[in-house]
């Protein structure tokens, strides 16, 4: 089967298509013929050598998001023929997605959305999960004050539409012009571009997705997560009663199967970029990805 994998850090140049042994499902384990995944951040950083240590061995094939149709189901209860979404810790587990056969544990496997592709809802699991669990970390309630910092972008146009399918009151701050007819059509109140123009210590939540540290927009005794580990830990707002987390994703099967359910019931819309990239242009699609300017996520199909 083919399978992406790098055998050393560096520009999209180092990615190849190789030719690499079947995996074989064991007790607990699905087998899944993949149809489609995306490029999150953590993949190009992988790529590049910025994660640090912990990174498995080389070859490593690549890939956190799937999308694909169930080969063998094993003990798992999931029928062959079924289409499945899946995110995999790949850092953790060493299991990437991006190879025509992947084999994943049925509990981090669900029900791919039935009102849209496969190919759209590859670009669901990884910042799905990232924004469902941030969220309830956060334990926002209907009614509650919530500011997503990068209300636009992949985890936090989730987040802002969970969110408000959950009746919490979002206010968005947003990088760009153009990004705030975005936020205002799928549920923000108040649109900014300008940190400043948030009222200091207004909300319940803050949901931080690219390290702004708008510390002073959270309210005393409120919450306070980021997702940017990138960007160092949040400043200590203890002395304000402020509870403090920096969220990294883990795989949920039953959050996917939530996720799923929100999408086929219109509450939530997954964004995908216009150019879709074949398997042998997967480099081609790094390139895309690392442009930046994305109307959404960058898929490669198999």
């Amino acid at each position: 089967m083919r399978a992406i994998q790098i055998d050393r850090f560096g520009p999209p140049d180092v990615l190849g298509i190789v030719e690499a042994p079947e995996p074989q499902p064991g007790p607990g384990e699905v087998l899944i013929r993949a149809v489609a995944t995306s490029i999150n951040p953590v993949d190009d950083k992988t790529r590049e050598g910025a994660i640090g240590e912990g990174i498995p061995p080389f070859p490593l094939t690549l890939g956190w998001d799937l999308a694909g149709i169930v080969v063998d189901g094993g003990d798992s209860g999931l029928r062959a023929g079924e289409r499945v979404i899946a995110m995999s810790h790949q850092l953790d587990s060493g299991r990437g997605t991006w190879a025509d056969l992947v084999v994943l544990p049925a509990r981090v496997v669900a029900a791919a959305p039935r009102s849209i592709s496969l190919v759209e809802a590859a670009a669901l699991p990884l910042p799905g999960l990232t924004a469902w669990q941030t969220l309830s970390r956060l334990d926002v309630k209907a009614g509650e004050r919530l500011l997503i910092a990068g209300a636009a972008g992949a985890v936090g146009g989730l987040a802002l539409q969970i969110a408000h399918a959950r009746g919490v009151e979002v206010d968005a701050l947003v990088s760009r012009d153009a990004h705030i007819a975005f936020a205002r059509d799928h549920g923000a109140e108040l649109v900014t571009t300008d940190p400043h123009a948030l009222a200091d210590r207004r909300y319940d939540a803050v949901f931080d997705t690219f390290g702004a540290f708008v510390t002073q927009a959270v309210a005393d005794g409120g919450r306070y997560a980021s997702i940017a580990t990138q960007a160092g830990p949040v400043p200590d707002l203890s002395a304000r009663g402020v509870r403090t987390t920096v969220n990294q994703v883990r795989e949920d099967g039953e959050g996917l199967n939530e996720l799923a359910e929100l999408v086929d019931s219109g509450s939530l819309r997954v964004r995908v970029h216009s150019s879709c990239f074949g398997l042998q242009e997967v480099r081609a699609a790094h390139e895309r990805f690392l442009r930046g300017g994305l109307e959404g996520k960058v898929t490669v199909v198999f």
